[in-house]
């Protein structure tokens, strides 16, 4: 199977565990951990990492691009935290333009006094209608997290299980939490692996192009 039938199949696969997801398990996940978790905080913590990623990620791109200035070759460590930066920027802007388009609302009540599924019975996608209240889906931190991830995943493939762990840990901490449904998640990884997996074959492309000049 090609590139983009893989990724075409993907997003076949992401649309209909998103809609099951909605459809059966959003609200029970969601009323389940309100129910029983004593100590939300717990599994907030689990998402902290991803808040620092996006001015690293500047960061990291405008100091590796100086350098390549300079006239230095970047190394391939040095390659892979520049596609991990540019990456994780793409995912952050492509989420916050679909988080506008799908206008859904939160699973708690957090900021602005927010219309919440736990709180008002709020549930649903309100497409197109702007604002913070009306921006849980997709998840950002999933995304941002799995657009590092996955060209780590590429150029570093024996470090694959720590990987999938980094990703899990986001995820229950941001379900546990209320923070996001399940479908939220769902959606957010697969824009990130798609960012991440497009920017990468998208340099690899690059970089055969040149050799063969």
């Amino acid at each position: 199977m090609t590139p983009i039938k893989r990724w075409i199949v993907s997003l076949a696969g992401v649309v209909l565990a998103s809609i099951i997801s909605y459809q059966w398990l959003d609200r029970p996940i969601a009323l389940f951990f309100h129910q029983t978790v004593a100590r939300p905080e717990t599994f907030a913590k689990l998402t902290y990492a991803p808040d620092q990623m996006v001015p690293l990620a500047v960061i990291v791109f405008v100091v590796l691009g100086l350098m390549n200035l300079s006239g230095r070759v970047l190394s391939r460590l040095e390659n892979c935290a520049l596609l991990c930066s540019l990456s994780l920027i793409v995912a952050e802007l492509t989420k916050i333009h679909l988080k506008l388009v799908f206008g859904r609302t939160w699973p708690d009540t957090f900021r602005d006094n927010n219309p919440s599924f736990l709180r008002d019975g709020t549930y649903g996608f309100n497409f197109f209608h702007g604002g913070h209240a009306y921006a849980s889906f997709p998840s950002g931190h999933t995304a941002v997290t799995c657009a590092v991830i996955t060209v780590l995943w590429i150029y570093y493939p024996r470090w694959r299980p720590l990987y999938a762990l980094a990703v899990a840990a986001v995820a229950i901490g941001l379900i546990g939490a209320n923070y996001h449904f399940l479908s939220d998640v769902i959606a957010g990884g697969f824009v990130g692996v798609s960012c991440g997996w497009m920017l990468t074959s998208l340099w690899k492309a690059h970089v055969h192009f040149r050799r063969r000049q």
